[in-house]
């Protein structure tokens, strides 16, 4: 009988996959997700650039534009404005984070150069309603800037989940706004009916719902690869979740006052219009199950030796997360095929092979 030589068998156990079978590895869930980000981000400039393709200063009648609008909404464009302001840092400070990522580097340049837009679209709404003189509006540009604004978290995981509640806040603020503008919704103290406005917000408000779905896509990839991170990241983002710069702009106070006592975005509209819409669209079942999951997560022996998360899948929705998912990588497919890459480079989905324990598993 031959005696197996241990040199070879010694080999062998250091070449075995860290993974069981059928199990994917780190390095393979991130590659899937890289594959989706950049499909995804081809895929979402080609439909931005053939149906949002606008310009702040041609699209816009602004000699039509009303000059006797209420204190409060020239108080909201103001803070819009200012917000809108810190577009360069919102870039920069992301970019650093997500760099190596090809497609959702490039797509935050491309998010750049809408927000862009949008910082202009608002300033010409304080510029034309006479509101504010030009100088006043440019030596408020330049206070502004004295200031920075710095990522409330510097993981990729958790400022995607940042991004997706942003997103959803920012758009919820300019379609209460095109709603005022509209003569749709009134409210005490404004009497702002305004066509211009109401396009303005309207216009704004779309990129706003593109920038929610792409960031929501991303969130969901995350949720699938990596569900306990995901939702780990999710429920910090969410307990301490703040809008951009408002610690840094002159009299946001009064700004963020104004909007929430009339209906644009306070605490109902966060957790009615935000977080719920978010969180469903997520495969979440609600704010308090999460942050009740998280608290009193279990871990339990994994099959490769080290620990599974159980009880996050009594709060996520992973089946329809996975179908999801799946959904977004046949999109991807459908695009590849008119362009030529699947003959070249297709991108393919790969499940995750999870055992998913808990009361939905």
């Amino acid at each position: 009988m031959t005696t197996p030589d241990t040199n070879i068998i010694a080999e062998l156990d250091a070449q075995r996959p860290s993974t069981p079978p059928g199990l994917l590895s780190n390095n393979e869930k991130d590659l899937l997700i890289e594959r989706a980000f950049l499909g995804l981000y081809r895929w979402y400039v080609s439909r931005s650039q053939q149906h949002r393709n606008w310009n702040p200063d041609t699209d816009f009648d602004w000699r039509s534009f009303r000059t006797d609008h209420s204190e409060k909404m020239n108080t909201v464009l103001e803070g819009f404005f200012a917000v809108e302001q810190f577009v360069p840092d919102y870039v920069f400070t992301l970019l650093k984070v997500i760099r190596r990522s090809h497609g959702r580097s490039h797509f935050h340049i491309r998010w750049g150069s809408e927000e862009e837009k949008h910082a202009e679209l608002w300033e010409n709404t304080l510029l034309f309603s006479r509101y504010r003189s030009p100088a006043w509006i440019a030596d408020y540009k330049n206070r502004l800037r004295e200031n920075q604004w710095e990522l409330p978290w510097d993981c990729p995981i958790h400022m995607i989940m940042y991004t997706v509640i942003q997103e959803r806040a920012t758009q919820v603020n300019y379609l209460n706004t095109g709603l005022i503008a509209s003569g749709k919704a009134q409210r005490e103290g404004f009497n702002d009916v305004d066509p211009i406005l109401e396009q303005a917000a309207r216009v704004i408000a779309a990129d706003e719902a593109a920038h929610y779905s792409f960031f929501l896509e991303g969130a969901r990839l995350y949720l699938y690869y990596y569900p306990a991170k995901a939702l780990d990241a999710l429920y910090n983002v969410i307990k301490y979740f703040a809008m951009p710069a408002g610690d840094i702009i002159p009299d946001y106070d009064k700004f963020s006052e104004v909007v929430a006592k009339n209906g644009i975005y306070g605490p109902r509209e966060h957790l009615k219009d935000v977080l719920s819409i978010a969180l469903t669209h997520l495969g979440v079942s609600g704010r308090r199950a999460l942050f009740r999951g998280i608290e009193r997560t279990r871990q339990v022996p994994g099959l490769n030796g080290g620990t599974l998360d159980t009880g996050l899948f009594d709060v996520l929705d992973y089946e329809g997360v996975e179908k999801k998912v799946k959904k977004l990588f046949n999109r991807i497919e459908k695009y590849e095929q008119k362009i030529g890459f699947d003959l070249i480079d297709p991108t393919q989905f790969v499940p995750n092979q999870l055992i998913v324990t808990g009361g939905n598993g």
